[in-house]
């Protein structure tokens, strides 16, 4: 037997498995373009390199390399070009703009050159040119100001509003200029779509790039010959996606009943919706999906959807008679992404099955082999287990344990709480989803691993959703104890050595738990928000807190305070990590010394550690490294003795 066998995937091997995104189907059926985000342990960077698969040569073949990198790749109408973004410049100048090459291996052209790149974009449906999505143009009038007075900017105001652009690029005088479509508009477009005869666009816009502008969204219809523009009369609060139909006659929208109380969660019906613009007729197919359904496009056969249910993803086309025909019932799994031709005869999506890593799939017959990461290896084995909370309300998880699990023995336990809320864990192994926790290390070293999915996570129904409204920490919190209380029921954990660790709000769940409760032995935030009072003030989206506790610190102090890991600062006995991101505007790092010096000053043993450029993640594998590693080794040492002596190597 290969030594091999007996091991787990090392941090490194973890982190050199490709992810997968940018799924998308030629016309013709017979091609795929999927982008691979890639390891480069030389350089210490991640990179993003196109590559293609075609169906006649049963093949993948990358279609960048070496310093060419690409994202978001685009087939022509015709099925024999792909477009896509590629970042040029030079350090923190580069911008992404679009460049076209064939799938012959023809050299590739540029078409945009936008000063601050470009964000989105789509091929004109008779592969003509492209209609892409770009920031404004600077107005002269601040150009003039900065030139006189200095760089400043009035908070809340002057906004660089994304515009809808479109360039030519069969021009038969060889000069391909822009043209602006919504130029002058006071609105900032986050996503559109085109009719199949070009002549309409579709456009979902906020008043303004701030996050806060989420409950403002609004839609536009653009008459592309005359250049006239209508917006639709929906006084609804609007999801993320939007697609038209075939004839431009119906679009097709996630949304939700406007509350009159801003501050009342926005959760309320929140699902698919159709709107004719000929009768101005409002549709609901759907009465049983809540807010993961999305529409992704309108086919010939009808709306090509994908929805979260529970611990799996899956996609569907809904008809014109109102049915939905599944396509992703054949067995359990999680969609990523997914495309499908103009006609709905041919598709391609991007699926992980229960216990593997993410493959891309023709036609339901996959063409990339990456759990071929995982041969001659030990892998963990993950199920979906259930239990009851504190008020009887069902709470799902994920529980990981290892092959050769024995149900008869005490295992020291490990929480991993994912952020979100409006997110889940599933019964799948992605390093994206599990990028800073090693969990195939946790098993290797004796360890089971229980993820909850608590109440506010999302594929649950819209009830789920709002089960946390108010309650924020408490609930969770009760969600997380009973899940290791029943494990502990079980016999299977010991209630003696369990830890918890989270990112992002499964940080703000541990951090609570650090403070509010002594049945943990060690304890690591990452990301986490520790004090919602000055978190309001500090985040860039202070509507996420109003929308959860129900209103501003400053009109119920006491819901703030109750809900915040701050409160219970006295009675913390837990050893607690801090890990957090320089640069995370979402979660500053205020949140991270709050709790950092509280601790230290009720003489409990903590440790924090800045991760300096970072956001929510790295943009570097090293840092990925050393991320799992000071886990591995904080929870190795409190709950199995192991020594911390290299532990700020």
């Amino acid at each position: 037997m290969n030594s091999n066998e007996n091991t787990y995937l090392s941090i490194e091997e973890l982190l050199t498995i490709p992810t997968l995104s940018g799924t998308i189907i030629s016309e013709d059926g017979n091609n795929v373009a999927f982008v691979k985000n890639t390891a480069n342990w030389i350089d210490n960077t991640y990179r993003n390199d196109i590559w293609i698969y075609e169906k006649k040569k049963r093949e993948c073949y990358a279609l960048t390399a070496k310093e060419i990198e690409g994202t978001s790749p685009l087939w022509s109408p015709d099925s024999i070009h792909i477009a896509y973004l590629r970042s040029v410049g030079q350090g923190n100048d580069k911008k992404n703009q679009i460049f076209v090459q064939s799938v012959d291996g023809s050299s590739s052209v540029q078409i945009t050159d936008e000063r601050e790149g470009v964000s989105h974009f789509k091929w004109d449906p008779a592969g003509n040119g492209f209609y892409y999505i770009a920031q404004s143009k600077e107005s002269e009038e601040i150009k003039k100001r900065r030139e006189t007075y200095g760089d400043f900017h009035y908070v809340g105001k002057e906004y660089l509003n994304h515009c809808l652009y479109y360039i030519e690029t069969n021009n038969s005088s060889g000069n391909s200029m822009s043209q602006p479509l919504t130029d002058g508009q006071e609105f900032h477009i986050l996503e559109f779509d085109i009719s199949n005869d070009g002549k309409e666009v579709v456009l979902l816009t906020a008043p303004s790039p701030n996050m806060g502008d989420i409950f403002n969204r609004d839609l536009y219809i653009l008459d592309v010959e005359t250049g006239e523009m209508q917006k639709l009369n929906i006084d609804k609060l609007l999801g993320g996606s939007v697609c038209i139909s075939s004839d431009g006659s119906q679009i097709c929208y996630t949304a939700s009943i406007r509350e009159k109380d801003y501050y009342k969660t926005h959760i309320q019906d929140n699902t698919l919706e159709i709107y004719d613009l000929n009768t101005e007729e409002f549709i609901r197919p759907l009465t049983d999906f809540d807010s993961t359904v999305i529409p992704i496009r309108w086919t010939a056969k009808g709306i090509f959807i994908t929805w979260q249910d529970k611990t799996n993803y899956r996609i569907g086309l809904l008809t014109e008679n109102g049915t939905l025909e599944m396509l992703s019932e054949k067995d359990e799994g999680f969609v990523l992404e997914a495309s499908i031709t103009r006609d709905g005869n041919h598709l391609s999506y991007c699926k992980a099955k229960p216990n593997e890593t993410f493959e891309i799939y023709l036609d339901d017959q996959k063409i990339t082999d990456e759990n071929n990461f995982f041969k001659g290896k030990r892998k963990s084995k993950r199920e979906v287990i259930s239990w009851k909370s504190s008020d009887d309300l069902e709470i799902e998880g994920v529980l990981t344990t290892p092959q050769d699990f024995d149900w008869n023995k005490k295992y020291p336990l490990l929480v991993l709480i994912h952020g979100g809320p409006g997110w889940a864990s599933f019964p799948i192994h992605s390093g994206c989803f599990n990028e800073k926790y090693p969990v195939e290390l946790f098993i290797e070293k004796g360890f089971i691993v229980l993820e909850p999915n608590y109440r506010g996570s999302s594929g649950y129904g819209n009830g789920f959703l709002k089960a946390n409204y108010r309650n924020l920490g408490i609930g969770d919190y009760q969600d997380v104890i009973f899940g290791v209380d029943a494990l502990v029921d079980k016999g299977i954990a010991d209630k003696e050595r369990v830890g918890v660790m989270g990112w992002s709000q499964g940080g703000f769940i541990s951090a609570f738990c650090s403070t509010y409760s002594d049945r943990f032995k060690a304890v690591s935030v990452g990301g986490g928000m520790t004090n919602w009072r000055s978190h309001y003030v500090n985040t860039d989206i202070p509507y996420f807190i109003r929308m959860h506790l129900g209103d501003t610190p400053w009109n119920d102090p006491e819901v703030y305070a109750k809900t915040s890991p701050m409160t219970y600062i006295k009675s913390a006995c837990t050893p607690t990590l801090i890990q957090h991101g320089e640069k995370d505007a979402r979660v500053p790092t205020s949140n991270a010394y709050e709790l950092y010096q509280g601790l230290k000053d009720m003489g409990i043993k903590t440790e924090l550690i800045i991760f300096k450029g970072m956001a929510y993640s790295p943009d570097q594998p090293g840092m990925n490294v050393a991320i799992m590693k000071q886990n591995l080794m904080w929870f190795s040492h409190y709950l199995l003795g192991e020594s911390m002596q290299d532990f700020r190597v």
